[in-house]
């Protein structure tokens, strides 16, 4: 049976073909609209530039943003993929982009009834012109980018305006190709972001590039174990990543990002293989890379479901719950059955036992966590075990709620861990006796849950955040209110949810 993704991404580009046509039209028709105010408005202007996008990058943007599970039919989310149409208005030097849009307000100057504006001489055309410009990007980096809509055959169409001086349309090529459209994983990864940075700063900044390559390969260079580990477990990552997205282009015709997927089958692929020292770290590579070389020359299918052979046997609480929410999702977040697709490829056996090996060593991550060998130290050894069982459900909940492959990626997982880490230490400070954690551990476990949901910037219904801090008020020897509820009071009586992060504010224990 073909994934429920996929239907929906041959309906999706099934209706843009039906529409082509009255895309190009539309985006010509923008071009030379815009083109004749601008060549009699503005000096510094060199080009415009337009285009329809593909059916490859749609494809891409479904997977990606998860497309396929917000919007029910191809025409809601074609009427809302803001960019469907591209117009780039091309300018000498960054000064005229400001020039240009102030260029654009004063000739879209009249208010339509969406709340977009137009120009007298074609009111089909409208920009929404109330926003700040220019836009932050989420690399740091600022760009003009207008949303606008062209009414044609009483239908509408989105399209995205930018403006761009040479610049930056010479940047934005760099970062499109080398960085966003690139797929293949790079070691330096965040070496490269320095360097790109750089340039975009100040072209000139060679002394910082060749700091940053100096710095670099000292520590490619470094015999400390330690980071040759680490050098070994990012060059296994590339590998699985660099086999597999040929394997996905392959069999869906492009590639989606799961770099971070591979960094966790990497973990778990040393800790099965129980890899300790540098010996068994190289050996496990070279076995690794022999699995991949085989796997290369075969033929893997990315568009069907994964079948289990058995049912799945998993026996504690933790175990089911992680086990059941990843079964619920795992062919139809195709991130999650990227995930398994790869494991159960690279793993020799059968799927049902890596999967229960897998939800083994995810729980493993949190259990061995060293603090908690703390509670052992002041607490008898069946009441430790009983407070580590409520610390490892709190974590397993947040997954089921959150529901998403973020949570295992290794940089959450490591920042569970640091918030694990915190709570032990305080119940350790402050936690005397068993009776004390039995009286007050709702207070440690929400706050616990609180830490967790934080870090994938949840949100908390308003009613549970007021249930806790009703209850910290009776417990006020344990949690204090922070004096940042004052200006939340009113604002808390208005909202239905508030950011994990924000509600963390309005007390301290």
């Amino acid at each position: 049976m073909e994934l429920k993704l996929f239907g929906f991404i041959h309906d999706v580009t099934d209706y843009i073909d039906t529409k082509n046509n009255d895309l190009e039209i539309a985006s010509n028709e923008i071009k030379i609209f815009l083109k004749e105010l601008i060549e009699v408005s503005t000096d510094g202007y060199l080009n415009i530039n337009r285009r329809v996008k593909s059916v490859p990058s749609v494809k891409e943007k479904i997977i990606r943003n998860n497309s396929y599970k917000e919007f029910n039919s191809p025409e809601e989310f074609i009427s809302n993929l803001s960019d469907l149409i591209g117009i780039r208005i091309e300018c000498r030097f960054i000064e005229d982009e400001y020039r240009i849009y102030g260029m654009i307000k004063r000739c879209f100057s009249m208010r339509h009834s969406d709340g977009y504006y137009y120009n007298s001489l074609n009111k089909n055309i409208r920009l929404e012109l109330d926003g700040p410009q220019p836009q932050k990007q989420k690399n740091g980096f600022e760009i003009y980018r207008i949303d606008g809509v062209y009414e044609y055959n009483d239908e509408l169409f989105n399209f995205e305006l930018q403006i761009k001086s040479l610049v930056n349309v010479f940047w934005g090529e760099i970062e499109h190709k080398i960085i966003y459209k690139n797929n293949n994983y790079t070691v330096w990864d965040s070496f490269f972001k320095d360097i790109m940075g750089s340039i975009n700063e100040n072209l000139s900044m060679i002394d910082k590039q060749l700091h940053i390559i100096d710095d670099q390969f000292k520590q490619l260079n470094t015999i400390n174990p330690s980071v040759r580990k680490n050098q070994i477990e990012t060059t296994l990552s590339k590998m699985i990543y660099d086999i597999f997205s040929i394997k996905i282009k392959e069999s869906i015709g492009f590639i989606v990002d799961f770099r971070k997927s591979c960094d966790t089958i990497m973990k778990y692929i040393f800790r099965t293989n129980h890899a300790e020292n540098l010996d068994d770290y190289n050996m496990t590579l070279v076995k690794t890379f022999s699995r991949l070389n085989d796997i290369s020359e075969n033929k893997i299918d990315f568009t069907h479901e994964i079948i289990f052979e058995r049912e799945i046997k998993l026996e504690d609480e933790f175990s089911k719950v992680m086990g059941e929410t990843i079964i619920a999702s795992i062919n139809s977040d195709f991130q999650w059955n990227i995930f398994f697709r790869i494991l159960f490829a690279i793993e020799l056996g059968n799927n049902v036992e890596d999967f229960e090996t897998f939800i083994q060593f995810i729980k493993e991550r949190f259990s061995k966590n060293r603090s908690l060998s703390k509670l052992y130290v002041l607490f008898e050894e069946n009441q430790a075990k009983e407070m580590i069982e409520k610390l490892l459900l709190t974590i397993v909940y947040s997954f089921k709620g959150i529901d998403s492959i973020k949570f295992i990626y290794d940089t959450n997982i490591v920042k569970i861990n640091h918030a694990l880490r915190y709570i032990v230490e305080l119940i350790c400070k402050n936690i005397q006796t068993y009776d004390d954690w039995l009286e007050y551990q709702e207070i440690y476990l929400d706050c616990f849950k609180m830490k967790i949901l934080a870090i994938f910037d949840y949100k908390i219904e308003i009613t549970k955040v007021k249930r806790f801090l009703e209850k910290a008020k009776d417990e006020s020897n344990v949690i204090e209110i922070s004096k940042d509820i004052i200006g939340y009071t009113h604002e808390l009586e208005t909202l239905s949810s508030i950011e994990a992060e924000q509600a963390l504010k309005l007390f301290k224990l």
